[in-house]
């Protein structure tokens, strides 16, 4: 199952990320921890399948689901997925697999079963508790930037937040990337002080304008980030919220985020 799950080049790149298990007592060494990978296949067989942390197989061998979700929490306080993120988006430079022309940009909401942090009440869904994940994409798919809030915050208000959280691109000589060339929304992302803001940062933003009719021609290039939450949505813990921690819901994003960009090697 782990070699279904956590393939030998995803596991090349994420094992030497991980922190170095702690050297065991030699008198009374205790129970045997759980084995990294191991650990990684079970978090991604839940986050596929969407089924409770609790409810996971123990034939699988890959522990409990409480150890699982420890594992999760503690590489996420650590970093682990961002750098892994980083270290595959720099892959995908060098192989010339990043289209830096144009980006796009857009959101989706989840209901929130359980309620918890950094939810609100969903316009679309007579006000049920929900979560809104926003993303940012290259003009290729390739996740860039991913974050969450409530429900009831604009797409808007998160555009600048998606920039700044591009993480510095390496892979080729040079200055590492970290900035498309332009920034394509839709109506949602209508705002002038955020087109004079892209503008300063070099961006060209392409937001299209509320009160005009359809037939922008926006559709054509920004499809690829809805193809994007696509993906997403084929984890199925991301498309309901259960994790009652806004850092959990984070967790479970960077992991998704980092396998849709492996998706793409």
């Amino acid at each position: 199952m782990s070699k279904l799950l956590v393939e030998d080049e995803l596991w090349e790149r994420v094992e030497p990320l991980l922190p170095t298990p702690k050297p065991r007592r030699f008198r009374c060494p205790g129970r045997k921890p759980l084995d990294n990978r191991a650990a990684l296949t079970g978090i991604l067989f839940i986050l596929k399948t969407g089924l409770p942390w609790n409810d996971l197989p123990r034939e699988m061998g890959c522990g409990s689901g409480a150890a699982c979700w420890v594992r999760l929490h503690e590489w996420h306080k650590l970093g682990v997925w961002a750098a892994l993120h980083a270290v595959l988006l720099a892959e995908l430079r060098y192989a010339d697999k990043i289209d830096w022309s144009r980006a796009a940009v857009d959101a989706t909401t989840l209901r929130a079963l359980r309620g918890g942090v950094k939810t609100g009440k969903t316009p679309t869904d007579r006000g049920r508790k929900g979560t809104k994940d926003h993303l940012l994409t290259d003009g290729n798919g390739v996740p860039l930037a991913a974050h969450a809030t409530a429900a009831n915050r604009h797409e808007s208000t998160q555009l600048k937040a998606l920039v700044e959280e591009i993480p510095p691109v390496a892979g080729k000589p040079g200055h590492p990337k970290r900035k498309p060339e332009a920034i394509l929304g839709d109506r949602a992302f209508d705002s002038q002080p955020l087109r004079e803001w892209l503008w300063k940062q070099g961006i060209v933003p392409f937001l299209a304008k509320r009160g005009e009719e359809h037939g922008s021609g926006l559709g054509v290039y920004r499809y690829v980030v809805e193809r994007t939450f696509a993906w997403f949505k084929g984890f199925r813990r991301l498309r309901l919220r259960y994790e009652r921690t806004a850092f959990m819901h984070e967790a479970v994003l960077s992991v998704a985020t980092c396998m849709v960009c492996f998706r793409h090697l």
